[in-house]
């Protein structure tokens, strides 16, 4: 924690056991840096969805504030926590996009023209975010830290040292298994 970052640890626990106004109080005081992450994320998606940032910290924080029992120890891992969720988010409107553009009826032409008016060339969008995040299934099933690594960074922008304290390694660590996880992506996704 540096300083002028609150101690997240009691906000945590608590929200962890359903109370709302922690919840609450834990959203107020990380908004700047999940509006970061979700900034991030966004920006990865290249306009493959109608979230926007406030849309996306917003459906996160609707699910964060329904789950109780989480165990996440401090600033670094309850941010990791939020960037897998806001991924899932993205994700799961990516899969409505894309299943509506190969269905009938007006969502599906409201799909195919809302890509249309985006200048979408080629393949859609959402089909990137979903062949990445299925490479990423493949690879987190071979090696779950080099998947979280490229979750950290690839969706979120997490910078070394802060992928380092989320995952409880060292930098260099974090170094060895982005080049590792490039490398295997690069050869799953041809």
């Amino acid at each position: 924690m540096s300083d002028g970052e609150p101690d997240l640890a009691p906000l945590l626990r608590r929200a962890a056991a359903g109370d709302r106004a922690a919840a609450d109080a834990l959203l107020a005081a990380t908004y700047r840096d999940l509006r970061t992450l979700a900034r991030a994320r966004l920006r990865r998606a290249a306009r493959s969805t109608l979230l926007d940032t406030t849309g996306l910290v917003h459906e996160w924080y609707e699910r964060f504030s329904r789950q109780h029992g989480l165990s996440l120890d401090g600033r670094a891992h309850f941010l990791a926590h939020a960037a897998t969720v806001m991924r899932s988010i993205v994700v799961d409107h990516a899969r409505r996009r894309s299943a509506a553009r190969r269905g009938n009826g007006p969502a599906a032409r409201a799909a195919v023209e809302a890509a249309g008016a985006a200048g979408a060339a080629g393949p859609a969008p959402e089909d990137e975010i979903l062949r990445v995040h299925g490479a990423l299934g493949e690879l987190a099933r071979v090696d779950a830290r080099l998947a979280r690594v490229v979750e950290l960074r690839y969706f979120v922008g997490l910078t070394e040292p802060e992928i380092g304290s989320a995952l409880g390694v060292t930098e260099r660590t974090v170094r060895r298994d982005w080049e590792k996880a490039r490398l295997w992506l690069a050869a799953a996704m041809g």
